[in-house]
């Protein structure tokens, strides 16, 4: 293992793949990120397996998609038994530490029909995605009841910032003028400077966690992947000085929507529309309010990710450590009259990824674009291969992304595959779908992008022709159209019955079971002769329990 890099694995929250200056933003500037990508390779077509945190980020862990691995949304567990990258590393003899968020919810019933203590060695891992949890903080606390009070709220009472609620009151708070404290769940608050210093907020916080970590592991002698998962720039949208003010409404990209997308004649994109969060994300001074925060809190993870990697180098990490930066789902931030995530418009499905491998079989590769179409689920068993865990194919349904960073020949996918559950929301409520019909899920070819909705038409676009999605084809009468739609919905169908929702059995197993006759099972023979033209040994020669006698 001693031969093998670390892994030090970055995913932001909800950021949208456009908001980098790598991506083509024309005024956020990114240049810590950029510099990444020019040292590594930036892939333009990377999918998320559903546009919901908790479910994405399940299949991050799993390398399997949504359907396989079944935690659907945020807060579903993921059962007991369901195999993680970080059992897979451990048994390589690598370490899978977190610091940060994943939103796994622990399979508590599970566990107490196995009779596993949550507090056990064996009862942690299953309650942290199989991480050894270094520093857990999913945000929303301390009255989530999936998280409550951190050590991130212990850190902000310890410098002097002491309520009931420290995270909410503190690092996702303003104070106005008269001095009053104005939360961050208000839009219309954010452009306020939460209510603490840039150096204790959640973002300077985790980043100094995964230095702490980085020095402690130098000790421990083994390889370890660490899963750095910074919280923002997801909600609250409240970001401290001075990134507050670095942005106005001069730097807002104008929002990609047509006045046709409100006229659609589909029932769950007007159920989509009419939700809460579309309705706002809807108003322009609800975009110029929000939008410049969320653009400071990028600029703030960019300029903590440039003191990270400058410590890197410093320390010599950089070049034994693979660094992979990506984010779980995007963010409408109005586009298309839409808030929040949840569908699958590029803005919301589609997701940076850059990896910078220092191994010099990616020289080859260093400052490259990639447009191959790749999915979330690939980082699993790119990781896996980096720390000399072997391949397993029977469990793992991600590609290992490493014949694109070394210039090799062995990756290739047609499809990228998102699912959602929206039982959940307003949506189902206000068409009243029952939770099995509540369900979406998107096939996309690098072209044409097929939503299939459970008890309505389907939604369609043509990348190519129209790149901003803005006409749905869906119902279409065009022969072309029809035609797209009917393959695509074959493929979907092709995938859906695939025999990958169930741990497979291993190639060594597979062996074995060629190995029937040899055990002494004995099927389909008619007679003694027919055995022995068959096998080519006598019939009488066999052992009492099948097997040929020496």
């Amino acid at each position: 293992m001693a031969d093998h890099p670390n892994v030090l694995w970055i995913m932001a929250d909800q950021l949208r793949f456009d908001y980098l200056s790598c991506y083509g933003h024309p005024h956020l500037h990114t240049p810590h990120i950029d510099a990444l990508a020019a040292r590594g390779v930036r892939f333009t077509n990377a999918y998320v397996q559903s546009p919901v945190c908790g479910p994405s980020r399940m299949s991050a862990y799993t390398g399997r998609y949504v359907r396989s691995h079944g935690s659907t949304w945020n807060g579903m567990p993921l059962r007991v038994g369901e195999p993680t990258l970080g059992d897979h590393l451990r048994a390589a003899g690598a370490r899978a530490v977190l610091v940060g968020k994943t939103h796994m919810a622990a399979d508590a019933e599970g566990m107490a029909w196995l009779g596993i203590d949550p507090k056990s060695e064996i009862g942690v891992r299953v309650s942290e995605c199989g991480f050894e949890p270094f520093e857990r903080d999913d945000g929303l606390h301390p009255n989530s009841p999936r998280q409550g009070w951190s050590a991130y709220d212990d850190y902000l009472v310890a410098q002097g910032f002491c309520s009931d609620n420290p995270w909410e009151d503190f690092a996702n708070s303003g104070v106005s003028d008269s001095g009053e404290r104005l939360s961050a769940w208000l839009l219309k608050n954010s452009r306020l400077p939460a209510n603490v210093p840039e150096e204790h907020s959640e973002t300077a916080y985790m980043t100094n966690r995964a230095m702490d970590f980085m020095r402690e592991a130098r000790s421990d002698g083994r390889p370890w992947m660490c899963h750095l998962s910074y919280i923002k720039p997801h909600w609250p949208y409240i970001v401290p000085a001075p990134y507050h003010a670095m942005y106005d409404e001069t730097h807002i990209v104008p929002p990609v929507r047509s006045g046709s997308e409100r006229e659609t004649d589909h029932p769950l994109m007007q159920a989509y529309l009419a939700a809460r969060v579309s309705q706002s994300f809807s108003r322009d001074h609800v975009r110029e309010t929000v939008i410049p925060a969320y653009m400071g809190l990028i600029k703030q993870l960019d300029d903590n990710l440039g003191r990270l990697f400058a410590w890197m180098d410093e320390t010599g990490l950089s070049k034994s450590t693979i660094v992979a930066f990506t984010s779980d789902h995007g963010d409408y931030m109005g586009d298309h009259w839409m808030g929040d995530k949840d569908f699958y418009h590029e803005m919301a499905v589609k997701v940076p990824l850059i990896i910078h491998d220092p191994r010099p079989d990616a020289d080859s590769t260093r400052g490259n674009t990639s447009e191959a179409l790749v999915e979330m689920i690939d980082l699993a068993p790119t990781f896996m291969a980096a720390l000399g865990c072997p391949a397993k194919p029977h469990v793992i349904e991600g590609r290992d992304l490493t014949p694109l960073l070394h210039r090799t020949d062995g990756f290739s996918r047609r499809y990228a595959i998102s699912e959602h559950d929206y039982h959940w929301s307003e949506m189902a409520r206000q068409l009243k779908q029952p939770q099995d019909q509540a369900h979406t899920t998107m096939i996309f070819d690098g072209r044409w992008k097929f939503i299939r909705c459970e008890g309505f038409r389907p939604v369609l676009f043509d990348l190519e022709t129209d790149p901003q999605e803005l006409k749905d084809l869906g119902a279409s009468e065009e022969d072309a159209h029809i035609a797209v739609r009917a393959r695509m919905e074959r493929a979907l169908l092709d995938w859906a019955t695939r025999h990958h929702t169930r741990i497979t059995a291993t190639p060594e197993l597979l062996e074995r079971q060629k190995l029937a006759t040899e055990e002494g099972i004995l099927i389909g023979f008619w007679d003694e002769e027919e055995f022995e033209n068959v096998t080519g040994f006598p019939f009488s020669s066999l052992t009492p329990q099948g097997k040929p006698k020496d």
